[in-house]
Formats: structure tokens, sequence, C-alpha cells
């Protein structure tokens, strides 16, 4: 083997583990939350237990994951709930998973670089790059899985072979709904880049098709009330896909509006300036235009942030366009070729430092301090730990948002301060989430204050804020 595989397998192996590592440590520090890790966690335990991808919604019904996001990816990792019973298997795999996609970035660059140490250089920058380590370090998601797949899929579409392009595809469109939408985009590239209009557009509608069933009929289907719970996020220009059309045909500056907020501008320069703008420099960055347009027309402002999971498709793109980009810089400057791979290098570890999420970061100046303290199991997570063990693994229990990513192995798991028929009520008072605020807006003091006052639960824990009520 060459030294640029080794370097490079090494260097998959030490982001699989490192980056595993460090999302376990998280778990185990009551970072994750419920949603979304123990929300998949409870998916994919009812799929081992026989009921398929069922889960407990912010409202304490019983749903499928598919009324939700079309990911039925999730019931491939059932064998390994089998394996390995605990919420650290799908972090770890995810990190696995996702390191893999440095493999492909390797091999596009090496056939268009002309250079296995041209290929290492795309290869480290994808693994270095901010927005993959966060996918990792952002709990659990599906739709993370598309990065390393998308890749993969370029990759074969580049190397014009159709068949196993199809099959990576599909499998990536499981990840999530509107993954259909850029492969459909990559069908347009091919079309117009390689002069293969008949493949391109076939590539196209049936991408397009699939984000469409995925989008129109399956997450409806299963959804209660037949309305995604997303819909809101984009009531300003429609609320859903036929009404965003009807927006963009009645009011066009209502969505250009949307979607040029200063958020935005500075949403783009985080995804471009870590690689040194070399995705700017080939036509295939426009695939990444339907991810863009959805994170910039949401409402929601963790869709236009690099830290999150929303960026899942948008990586694979801009990373192989940095790759086709850098060749044609390349042809036209032949000093280039071999330069481009370190600046891109460089440029994904100078984003690491000031964007990413690794804890070192935090003792260098300038460096990004999210997340730095969050891999530390401290007193408080021992605390909440030993609370928790108190819980039975059967019964209905009730939690908050930081507290039920470790108690949704079971069939119903429910956002406190929902109660409805929960035996057991776990309340973090010294870590309200997000979630927790969306779930009561007046605040977490004055549902505490209801559940203490209320005669049907009595308090039989209590350890460093972390409380435990059990049903009388």
């Amino acid at each position: 083997m060459t030294r640029p595989r080794l370097l490079l397998v090494a260097a998959v192996a030490a982001f699989a583990v490192a980056l595993g590592g460090l999302a376990v440590l998280q778990h185990l520090a009551f970072w994750s939350g419920r949603f979304d890790l123990g929300n998949l966690v409870q998916a994919v335990w009812s799929s081992a237990h026989g009921d398929l991808l069922r889960v407990t919604n912010l409202r304490g019904e019983q749903m499928s994951r598919l009324g939700a996001h079309a990911d039925p990816i999730l019931l491939l990792l059932v064998p390994l709930w089998w394996a390995w019973p605990e919420p650290s298997a799908l972090l770890v795999v995810q990190a696995a998973l996702v390191s893999l996609g440095a493999v492909p970035a390797f091999l596009l660059a090496r056939r268009h670089l002309g250079s296995e140490w041209g290929g290492l250089g795309f290869g480290l920058a994808y693994l270095l790059y901010p927005a993959t380590q966060w996918l990792v370090l952002d709990d659990f998601h599906p739709v993370a899985l598309a990065a390393p797949l998308l890749l993969c899929a370029i990759w074969l579409l580049d190397a014009d072979r159709l068949l196993a392009f199809a099959g990576v595809a599909a499998l990536a469109c499981l990840t999530k709904e509107q993954v259909g939408l850029t492969v459909a985009a990559l069908g347009v590239w091919y079309a117009l880049a390689r002069g293969r209009p008949r493949a391109g557009l076939a590539i196209a509608a049936s991408g397009a098709v699939a984000a469409v069933v995925a989008t129109a009929v399956v997450v409806p289907h299963f959804a209660p009330g037949g309305t995604s719970p997303f819909a809101g996020r984009y009531e300003r220009v429609g609320g859903s896909p036929a009404g965003m059309v009807e927006t963009l045909v009645r009011d066009p500056g209502t969505i250009v509006a949307e979607a040029t907020q200063r958020r935005d501008g500075a949403y783009f320069l985080d995804l471009l300036w870590p690689l040194a703008g070399l995705p700017l420099l080939s036509p295939l960055a426009l695939a990444a235009a339907p991810e863009l347009a959805l994170n910039t027309l949401s409402g929601a402002p963790t869709q236009t942030s690099v830290h999150f999971h929303y960026t899942a498709t948008i990586v694979p793109v801009l990373l192989a366009a940095a790759v086709l980009g850098a060749a044609r810089a390349g042809r036209r400057r032949p000093v280039a070729r071999s330069a481009l791979p370190r600046l891109a290098v460089v440029a994904c570890l100078a984003g690491g430092m000031v964007l990413g999420p690794l804890p070192i970061w935090g003792h260098v100046p300038l460096g990004s301090e999210l997340a730095a303290r969050e891999h530390v199991v401290g007193e408080h997570a021992r605390a909440a730990s030993s609370v928790l063990e108190l819980v039975p693994p059967g019964d209905v229990v009730s939690a908050t948002n930081t507290l039920g990513a470790h108690l949704s192995a079971r069939e119903r798991v429910l956002s406190f301060p929902v109660l409805a028929d929960a035996r057991w009520v776990a309340v973090d008072v010294r870590r309200p989430s997000t979630f927790d605020r969306a779930v009561d807006p007046q605040g977490l003091a004055t549902a505490l204050s209801r559940l203490r006052a209320d005669p049907r639960f009595t308090l039989v824990a209590a350890d460093d804020g972390v409380l435990l009520f059990r049903r009388r």
C-alpha cells in the first residue's frame, strides 16, 4: 500500500475513533437530547421489538417516525441494536460511516488531479471540514449518512458508472425525504457537464420523484393530522411545497427577502471559506442549491448554521466541487495542481479551528469554544445517571430533553411537562434545553411547581438538580 493510502486509512480511523469517542462522551455527559438522539433510539428500539419505527411525539402521541422524516434507512440499524443495545451504538456507527466519505473524496481527487497525494489532500479536507465534524457531534441523524453516500455517488457518476450510482443514490434517498432533490440536481449537472442529456434527465426525474413521493405522500400519510411537523418553519413562504411554488409565482420578493438575510450570507461564507472558495470554480457546486434553498427559506435559525446536521447533503457536493474546481485551476495553471490540495487542507484546518467542535480549539487564540467542555463527564452527569437508574426499563416516563436521551429505549417516553400516563417523571432543573422551552413556553419552573403540587406524584430522588417523581 502506498504512503498516501496508508495516511488516508490512518486519518479515517483517527476521525472515527476521536469523533465517535467525543460523541459518546457528550452523551454520557448528558448533552445529547431526546430530540434527536432519543427519538431515533426509540425508533430503532421499537423496530428491534417488532413495532417498526414507532416513536412518541412531543404531544405524547404514538406515531411512525416516517410521519416526521422519511428515513427508513434506520431499519438497517436494527441488527446493530440487537448486538449492542445502547444509544452509544448509533453514535459510534455514525462516526465510522461519515468518516468513510474520505475514501470517495480521495478517489475523485486522484482521478482529476492525477496524484494520490492530491487525493490524500482532499480526503483530509473532508475530514477536517468543520461541517463534516459537526455532522457527527450533533447527536445522531440518519441524514448524516447521506454525506458519505452522496460523495460515493458523485464519484461513481463522474466515472459514468450509472448502475452503481443508482444503487448508492437510492440508498442516500432513504436517509431523509429531500435528499432526492440533491440527486436530481446531480442529474442536471451530469446532463449538461458531460453531454449525456438522456441519462442526466432520467437521474433528475428519478430524484425529483423520490423527493416528491417522500415529502408529499409518505410523510403526510404517517403524520398525525396529515401535516409535516416541520411545515411551520416555512409559513412565511407558503408552508408547503405547493405553497412555496405559489409564493414564488405570486410574490417572488418574499422568497428573495427570506433567502437573503444577514445570517444567510454568514452561512454561505462559513461553508465556502474553509474550502478556500474552490467549490465556486466548478458548476457542480450548484447541485447544493436545493438544500441551500430549503435551509435559507426556513424560519429555524439552526438550518443556517454549520453546527447542525442540515449540511449533510451540502458537504459532499461542495467537497466534490472543490476537487473539480482545483482540477480546473490546475489545467489552466499547472503549478497550482499540487498546491491547491495543500491549500484545501490548511483552509479546512483553519476553518475547524474557528468553527469546529473539537475541544482542543478552546485552548487556541481565536479557536472555537463551542462544545469545548461538553465531553467532560462531571458530577452532574454522574448524579443524573444515578437517579435515572431507579427508572424501570419498561415503565412510561416523562423527562426533560437531556434526560430523555437516556430513557428512550422503551415503548413510550414523554417530553416533560406532558404527563399523560407517565409512571415516572424525571426533571433536570439545571439544564433545560431548547426543546424543553418549546414544549412548555411558560418555563420549566412553572411546570415543576405544578408537578410538586400534583397529588398524583411524589418525589423519590433528588441529586444535583435532577429530580425523579413517581406516580403514587
